[in-house]
Parts: C-alpha cells; sequence; structure tokens
C-alpha cells in the first residue's frame, strides 16, 4: 500500500509539473520604436516540440469579417532560429503559414511585418480589420496581423510585449503589466483572447467615463486634430447610457474599448469605412473629411451595432464561432442572428431609448426592404451564411444587415403579438444567453428547436419558411400587425450624384472641379443657373478641389431644401459669385406610417416596451 501510495503521489506531482509546463506562456515581443521600411519586427518564443516539424500560421480568416482576407501576405523575411541563433529549415507552404524542420531544437522565430492601410489598392481587407504603421505617430495593431500561432498550441496562453515611444498611449481594453513608459506586457489565455483584443497606439487623446459599472475607454486619433475624444464624447456617452439601458441584464462587461482611427483622405491611408466588433471593444474608421453631424451620426450607428455584439456572437454563439478555425474555417449557419439581429438592436435601441423618432425608425426599415429587394430573395439565409466564404452565397453577404436585421424585427412582432406585448426579441437573447454563455456553444443544428422551446411554434414555423427556407417575407403583412402601415415617401437625391453617376469630375491636368458638360443637369444646378463647364471655387466659403472633393460631396448630405447657399465659380476664365438656394431632386420610395390605431398599444410595447 505504502508503494502504491508512494508511486500515486509520484504520478499526481508529474502530471502537475507537466500540465504547468504546458501551460507555459508563449512570449511574443514588437518593437515599435524600430520600424524600417515602414515595418515592424516580430519575435516569438517557440514552445516545446515533441515533433521535428511544427507549423506556424497566420491567420487567414478571423472572426466578424466572412471573407479570407490571408495575413500572411503582409509577413516577409520569416527566420526560425536554435537557441545558438543558427537558422532551421523553413518552408513556406501558403500564404499563411510556415512547416519548421528539426522543431525540437527550435527556440525563437522572427520576422517583419507590413501595414495595410497604405496599401489598401492591393487588397481587400476590411481597414477595421487591417493595420498600420506610421512610425512615431500611430499603431493600429490588429494583432491578427502581427501574431501567429503554432499548430496545436492556439490554447495555450499568451505575453504580448510592446516596446514603444513613450509620448504614445496604448488604447485596448487589455490589462497592461508593466508599469512603465515604454514597455507594454499583456496576458491572454489563449491565441483567440490576443487577438479578440486590438491595441491603438498614438499621442493621448482618449476619455474615461463609467456607465453603471461598466468603465469605457474612448481614444481618438484624428491625422490634423480636426477632432478629439473630449469634443466627441458627450454623444458617445448619451448612446452608450441608452445602450446599457437598454440591454439590461443582458451584459456585464466591467470594460469596453472604442479605438476610433479617422483616415487622412489626402494621402494614401485607409479607405474602408465602419467598425469590426471585439468581446470588450471596436475598432471604428471613419474619413477625418467628414462633417461633424455625419460622423456623429456615423458612430451612433457603426459602434451601437458593434456593442450589440457582445451579445452575439460573442455571448450566444455556435461551435463553429466557439472553436474558431483561423486558416480553415466552418462557418456557422446562423449571420441572421449574429449580423441581423445584432443590426436590427442597432437601430430599435435608438428609438426605444428617443435618440430618433418612429418616423425615422421606421424610414430606416423601409430603406433596408429596398436594399434587400436588389439582392437574391430566394436563397435561404442559414445557406448563405454556412457557405458565406464561396460563390454564389459570397456576393449576398452584405445582405445581413439588411434582411437579417428585418428577419430580427419579425421575430420581434411576432413574439410580441403572441405575448401582448410583454415580450420581444431581446427577451429571447437574454435567455438565450442564460441558457448557453460565452462559454458553452449551441450546435448549429439544434438553434431553432431552442428558439421555439423559449418562444412560440409561430416563431420556429417563420424560422423554416423564411430563414432556412426560400420563402421572400411580406413585410407589409408583419408591420400591419403593430399598426403600421405602408405609404409614400419622398427621397432626396444628392446633388453632386445621380446614382453613382457624378455631375461633377475633375478638369484633366488640375485639382479643378468642374460641371460635367454634355449631360442634363438636376434642379440643384438649373436652380443656380450653372453651367456645364463652370469650375467651382468654393462653397459657403469652403473652397474645394480634388482633395477635399469627398468632404464636398459628403457634406452636401446635409443641405435640406431651401437652406441658402453661395459658390464661388470660374465661367470661361471669369470668377462668379452665385447665390440662391439648395433646390435637391426627390424620388418617390415605398415608406411606412403608423397610422392603424386600433394596434397602438402593440406597437408602443414593441417600441418602447
Amino acid at each position: 500500500m505504502k508503494k502504491f501510495f508512494l508511486l500515486h503521489v509520484l504520478l499526481i506531482t508529474f502530471l502537475a509539473s507537466a500540465q504547468k509546463a504546458d501551460q507555459t506562456p508563449i512570449d511574443v515581443s514588437l518593437d515599435l520604436t524600430s520600424v524600417k521600411d515602414d515595418k515592424v519586427k516580430v519575435v516569438v518564443l517557440a514552445p516545446q516540440s515533441a515533433s521535428n516539424q511544427i507549423t506556424y500560421h497566420i491567420p487567414k480568416i478571423i472572426p466578424g469579417t466572412y471573407s479570407a482576407d490571408d495575413y500572411g501576405r503582409f509577413i516577409d523575411d520569416f527566420q526560425a532560429l536554435d537557441k545558438s541563433g543558427k537558422s532551421l529549415k523553413v518552408v513556406k507552404t501558403d500564404d499563411n503559414s510556415w512547416s519548421i524542420s528539426d522543431a525540437k531544437k527550435l527556440h525563437q522565430i522572427t520576422y517583419w511585418v507590413n501595414d495595410t492601410y497604405d496599401i489598401e489598392g492591393t487588397h481587400d481587407i476590411f481597414s477595421p480589420a487591417g493595420t498600420n504603421i506610421l512610425a512615431g505617430t500611430n499603431f493600429m495593431l490588429n494583432l491578427h496581423g502581427f501574431v501567429g500561432y503554432f499548430a496545436g498550441k492556439s490554447s495555450l496562453p499568451y505575453r504580448l510585449t510592446i516596446k514603444h515611444p513613450s509620448d504614445l498611449f496604448g488604447a485596448t481594453s487589455l490589462v497592461d503589466s508593466d508599469p512603465s513608459a515604454t514597455v507594454g506586457v499583456f496576458t491572454t489565455a489563449r491565441y483567440a483572447d490576443l487577438v479578440d483584443n486590438p491595441i491603438m497606439y498614438s499621442k493621448p487623446d482618449f476619455t474615461k467615463f463609467m456607465v453603471d459599472d461598466m468603465e469605457i475607454l474612448f481614444s481618438v486619433y484624428s491625422p490634423s486634430g480636426v477632432y478629439t475624444a473630449k469634443g466627441l464624447t458627450p454623444e458617445i456617452e448619451k448612446m452608450m447610457i441608452a445602450q446599457k439601458k437598454f440591454l439590461g441584464p443582458a451584459n456585464a462587461n466591467k470594460k469596453y474599448t472604442i479605438l476610433l482611427y479617422l483616415s487622412d483622405m489626402e494621402t494614401p491611408d485607409a479607405q474602408g469605412f465602419g467598425a469590426l466588433e471585439h468581446n470588450t471593444s471596436t475598432t471604428v474608421l471613419f474619413p477625418e473629411q467628414m462633417p461633424r453631424e455625419q460622423l456623429v451620426k456615423g458612430l451612433i450607428d457603426v459602434v451601437s451595432h458593434e456593442f450589440f455584439h457582445i451579445v452575439t456572437p460573442l455571448e450566444i454563439h455556435s461551435e463553429e464561432i466557439h472553436n474558431f478555425d483561423f486558416n480553415n474555417p466552418k462557418m456557422s449557419q446562423h449571420l441572421w442572428m449574429y449580423e441581423g439581429v445584432t443590426e436590427y438592436f442597432a437601430n430599435l435601441f435608438q428609438v426605444n431609448q428617443g435618440l430618433i423618432s418612429d418616423d425615422e425608425f421606421f424610414t430606416r426599415m423601409a430603406d433596408k426592404m429596398e436594399n434587400a429587394s436588389k439582392m437574391n430573395d430566394m436563397m435561404s439565409f442559414t445557406e448563405m451564411s454556412a457557405n458565406v466564404l464561396k460563390e454564389p452565397y459570397k456576393a449576398q453577404y452584405l445582405n445581413v444587415y439588411d434582411k437579417g436585421a428585418l428577419i430580427g424585427m419579425c421575430i420581434d412582432i411576432i413574439i410580441r403579438e403572441k405575448s401582448n406585448g410583454s415580450r420581444g426579441i431581446l427577451d429571447l437573447m437574454q435567455k438565450l444567453s442564460a441558457a448557453y454563455g460565452p462559454a458553452k456553444p449551441f450546435k448549429d443544428d439544434e438553434l431553432f428547436a431552442k428558439i421555439v422551446e423559449l418562444t412560440y411554434p409561430e416563431v420556429g414555423e417563420f424560422l423554416r419558411t423564411h430563414v432556412q427556407g426560400t420563402t421572400p417575407i411580406a413585410y407589409d403583412q408583419f408591420l400591419a400587425r403593430v399598426g403600421v402601415l405602408k405609404t409614400t415617401r419622398q427621397i432626396p437625391e444628392n446633388v453632386f450624384l445621380k446614382g453613382e453617376k457624378p455631375y461633377v469630375l475633375i478638369r484633366p491636368g488640375t485639382k479643378s472641379i468642374v460641371v460635367m458638360n454634355g449631360i442634363p443637369l438636376n434642379s440643384f444646378f438649373k436652380s443656380l443657373k450653372l453651367v456645364g463647364g463652370d469650375v467651382i471655387r468654393s462653397i459657403n466659403g469652403v473652397s474645394y478641389n480634388l482633395d477635399n472633393i469627398y468632404e464636398m460631396v459628403m457634406t452636401s448630405q446635409e443641405w435640406e431644401k431651401g437652406d441658402p447657399i453661395t459658390l464661388i465659380i470660374d465661367r470661361d476664365g471669369k470668377e462668379m459669385t452665385i447665390t440662391g438656394k439648395v433646390e435637391p431632386e426627390f424620388r418617390d420610395a415605398i415608406g411606412y406610417s403608423a397610422t392603424d390605431d386600433s394596434k397602438k398599444a402593440l406597437r408602443e410595447k414593441w417600441l418602447r416596451g
């Protein structure tokens, strides 16, 4: 017995020691102080390998993008070294993978990373998922672009050490365990947690505020200093308070970070605008030239969408999401929920909390119906979702933000109607969150049954018919259940564009903006008596040319019929001042209005319950 007991103790000690060794963090270091040729060096200390062959991967795809982006394309001079610094044999097996021989001798790997922002014409990576290296000024560290993982070792802890200039602040939801001004040290439980936490280094421009028990960190990079975190915080804070109030107990985050990168449209820089979600943060990109009113509106729309992702897929998700394979992913069937319900919440909370009017909410839903009508309305949404990385499904992806949100709206209305207004889709998501949660994924094929269990058979019928099935949705019938009926509305066209065709162009060999010749002009140009060949120098005191034509077009979106306007133009070499009023053209579109008061009580529960 004693001998057995001793052997047992030794075995337990050995296993504990082995387990501890297996959990030794993978050490990664980035040096932001020694940028060379617009590249950052990465050093990774290798874990022990029981095999003579090991593979290092940089992600091909990341959660939330639904596209194969091959971040390994931006890696140069990959080397594998033993403890003496001797090179080991490396074979690059695909765009994102390096096979290393004599892996038992492997001590570290090194490589250099190119950024994506200043070469966006060469790839299709969505800018909020991209990277920026602007020495001494800004580093957008979406870490999936800098750090990879060894095959079979992605569940090990990671310790990331970043050497950075002392005057740059690293905004992130990660905890920096190094108090020095030039080094940041961040530890995560596994690789997926590391790349789920972007870091933006820039000159300190941030605010912090509390929403209930959640700390919000809002960091802004504005290359010309046009915008500041302090200047934008009031609207962000108001939005976050409204979101937390709307969600209620569905969110338990203690910290959330918003990284706002404002792109300089006059130099090679990020061109894809929007945001990318993470568990406790979001990266947001907009052009710095956006007028403040439009920037604030855009921030509210996209940041609220990304924040609601903390419900799904970050809190409620399938096994495909939970065990995400960064290089050979299997996609889930449920983009209608991950993106669609999230987008629906991003709009519903605004009317629920009084940030927009009922009519504006109905208009947004009508716009989504119009956009969805241009897509394949007879494609199974679950089939599209599961196959979204390949055609013809890939081309339908954007419909997740339109038809996906409308699916969420219809489910919400069904639940409200069946429960006499006492429950809605938020209640469903709260119950799904309680049933699953971030550590307990569901099986893809079992979600619909669980939803029916938590709601009503009618919801299951809707899902089988219109989400899994191919039958188009009669949105009018669902809205009529809450007393919202179809009407006609007029939409103002952009004064400088007819669809995608412009009324102005850049005169060859110059930066001058000129009214196009030989085309019918709209009422805006006619009312101001502008003619083809007129060169637009300034509008309302602001000079415009090729460098800021985007700003001109974006600013015009805020003009309303009857607004006073003054232009300075050149006509046949003569400067002229033109004054008048804005006269946009309108087009008819389908709209919706709350005209059936017999359903007012249910409608109020739907919008504000």
